[in-house]
């Protein structure tokens, strides 16, 4: 009961206090009967939406109950969630149509959801998961950080669009994390010098679903021509001098061990710029063969030319005799060898010869090499040719 004023107050006998209590009367009834609507209406539009039936019974008064419902405030948006646990499917469609009418007008208009009514409304895991997840859309268009809290709690929610939520945000923070990782060790790559930390962090970000192609961080040259095979019986072949120590003609044929040979070209594409010379001049014992390349330099500077080989080998650099080592089998390692060289501008050529010896067991057939052209501190030199 509301009590409108005293007995005195309505007396026939004080004319001022009677038309002063009927102002405030119609006062009080016009600050309630608002209210009194949006209590009921609302609530009478929700039931007629929810006896809308599958063969299409009750969808005129439904229409009606919602154009009545979706002028309704946020107030009513807890009324109409909770609704839809009693819900058929159609009257969830027109139900979530409401909702998302009513949110967007009041959004638009600057006014705000009842973002801490939804947070619990959301919290209570017997509503409707629809209901919930709809909440929950709602709190994140008001408040998008309270909502990135919310849904990092939910991974084990009995929901299975909100546990999809969750489990997508962690999805897109672990890629976040990969696209992060990723950049650092990229950045690691291309400051690391020394063979075991590239191959380490190449094949992590291999593992990252980032492939590295080592031949170009290692910088090898790739594209030889290759002669041979030459008679080493005995060890000869690395004191022997052959054609291509007194003049690389590219277009010559020369006597080899087992009939004419000439040169031909080999490209390496392995990781570690093998140069294998049992592919195009026969698996062989006893025997010498070449390769031979052209770089391209566009100033004069001081080089390196690394070289990794566990055969015998000696190397010119345009003409001259660097070193040599007439050893076999002991071993191959990235940057074996250093040999400081002077490059000219534009074209300098490489002579490499590789002497295989006559030991038959299976670890002395590989006859192979390795080479690398770098500044000091083993940064691979670009040319304009390799």
């Amino acid at each position: 009961m509301i009590a409108l004023g005293c007995a005195s107050c309505l007396s026939p006998d004080a004319p001022m206090n009677r038309l002063t209590n009927v102002l405030f009367l119609l006062a009080i009834v016009g600050f309630l009967t608002p209210s009194i609507l949006r209590g009921a209406t609302p609530s009478k539009s929700i039931k007629a939406i929810l006896a809308v039936g599958a063969e299409g019974q009750g969808n005129t008064q439904a229409a009606t109950a919602w154009q009545d419902l979706a002028k309704s405030n946020a107030s009513v948006l807890i009324d109409i969630l909770e609704a839809m646990g009693d819900a058929n499917p159609l009257a969830l469609n027109w139900l979530r149509s409401a909702v998302d009418t009513i949110a967007a007008r009041e959004l638009s208009a600057g006014r705000k959801l009842p973002v801490s009514r939804l947070e619990k409304f959301l919290a209570d895991t017997s509503q409707h998961p629809r209901a919930r997840r709809l909440a929950y859309e709602l709190i994140a268009r008001t408040d998008p950080v309270r909502a990135e809290s919310i849904i990092a709690r939910m991974l084990d929610d009995p929901s299975p669009e909100l546990r999809r939520d969750a489990v997508e945000r962690v999805v897109a923070e672990a890629k976040q994390l990969r696209e992060a990782a990723i950049a650092k060790y990229e950045v690691a790559l291309k400051a690391a010098r020394e063979s075991e930390q590239i191959e380490t962090v190449a094949k992590t970000l291999k593992d990252l679903g980032r492939p590295v192609k080592l031949a170009n961080v290692f910088g090898w040259v790739s594209e030889w021509q290759v002669l041979g095979p030459f008679d080493s019986t005995g060890g000869a072949g690395f004191a022997n001098v052959f054609p291509p120590e007194e003049k690389v003609d590219l277009q010559g044929e020369y006597d080899g061990k087992t009939g004419r040979v000439r040169w031909q070209p080999l490209t390496t594409t392995n990781d570690f710029g093998l140069v294998d010379l049992n592919k195009p001049l026969g698996m062989l014992k006893g025997v010498a063969g070449y390769a031979y390349a052209e770089i391209v330099a566009e100033t004069a500077r001081t080089v390196e030319l690394r070289l990794g080989c566990k055969n015998a080998w000696k190397v010119w650099h345009n003409g001259k005799f660097l070193f040599g080592r007439d050893e076999y089998h002991r071993g191959m390692e990235i940057d074996q060898y250093r040999l400081k060289a002077e490059l000219r501008p534009g074209k300098n050529a490489i002579l490499v010869k590789v002497c295989q010896n006559e030991q038959t067991e299976d670890w002395t057939k590989e006859w192979e090499f390795q080479l690398r052209i770098t500044d000091a501190l083993g940064t691979p030199i670009d040319f304009a040719k390799r």
